[in-house]
């Protein structure tokens, strides 16, 4: 058995994970990404530190996988554009990284394809060789996984499903994003004078808070969602009718929702899309939960031991 480090760069947080070539998580760690930049050297020689001190504590290692939330270069080897997290724009990230630990491997990716590579080596039910995967969070990232490989477009940042115009004319990830979440919750709030968010906006007002009281019944969160829903909706009628493909696989924090977006998405692909589409046609939640992000950057690393499917 092999064991590999996972690591998840986000807006919040960057999680680390020591992953068995089985797909378990042993173990996992967070730092707050704001510490890393704000640190004496910057986040590449913080980031790059961190990376040392896993390594150290877990000697068995000799494969890394990280994933990034945006583009990188076509040879994996930099980041190139970070909507998120634009002070990471252009780093040679593996260069230095493995100037520093040349004894190690190290394999980057787009984050929503490294969680998409890790549903499709260790999801938890049947996953078929052609799905469509997005994931719900900070941003709505998307990967294509075609005959068991990620599509990777011409230039290697195919999938921005995110950054795709809906009908309101902003982007997707502009309506559904954290930010989009949070701006419709106070204008929901407008509204209606009895709701619980008005509860969370006298405290620390986030998007976590607001999917928990929209699970919890309240009215105007619920009909956050349903609006989310129908952009998600729109955003996907697009990708479908290019792709082709009739799995469509959601992940993300702001999954939990799922519930109370379902009606909605699959109005919107009822409408427009022909029974060619929808026949066959499954929109279900990912399996892998809150350690998507690090067991699919470990993932990374299982290609190159040429693992296979089904390796559970």
């Amino acid at each position: 058995m092999e064991y590999f480090l996972g690591i998840d760069v986000g807006g919040t947080n960057v999680k680390v994970g020591l992953v068995t070539s089985e797909g378990e998580l042993l173990e996992k760690r967070k730092y707050p990404t704001a510490d890393l930049k704000q640190a004496s050297g910057g986040f590449v020689l913080n980031f790059i530190r961190m990376v040392g001190e896993e390594l150290k504590a877990h000697h068995r290692v000799s494969k890394v996988g990280i994933g990034v939330p945006g583009m990188i270069s076509k040879d994996r080897q930099s980041t190139v554009e970070m909507a998120n997290l634009p002070s990471l724009n252009d780093l040679d990230l593996l260069p230095q990284l493995k100037k520093a630990y040349p004894s190690i491997s190290f394999f980057l990716e787009n984050d929503a394809n490294a969680a998409a590579l890790g549903e499709l080596y260790f999801s938890e039910t049947s996953v078929p060789d052609d799905f469509l995967f997005i994931t719900l969070g900070t941003g709505v990232g998307s990967a294509l996984v075609l005959d068991g490989k990620i599509f990777k477009g011409g230039n290697g940042n195919a999938m921005e499903l995110g950054h795709t115009i809906c009908s309101t004319g902003k982007s997707v990830e502009f309506e559904v994003g954290k930010a989009g979440i949070m701006r419709m919750a106070k204008e929901m709030m407008l509204k209606h004078r009895d709701s619980k968010l008005h509860k969370i906006e006298r405290g620390e007002f986030d998007s976590k808070k607001i999917v928990k009281i929209a699970l919890k019944g309240d009215e105007a969160a619920r009909e956050i969602f349903k609006y989310g829903g129908k952009i998600i909706g729109e955003g996907l009628v697009n990708a479908i009718r290019i792709l082709d493909v009739d799995t469509v696989i959601v992940g993300g924090g702001v999954s939990k929702t799922f519930d109370l977006m379902d009606d909605s998405i699959n109005a919107v692909l009822k409408k427009h899309l022909s029974n060619y589409y929808m026949n066959n046609f499954q929109l279900r939640l990912a399996t892998l939960g809150n350690e998507a992000g690090i067991i699919g950057a470990a993932s990374l690393c299982f290609i190159e031991t040429e693992l296979t499917r089904d390796v559970k």
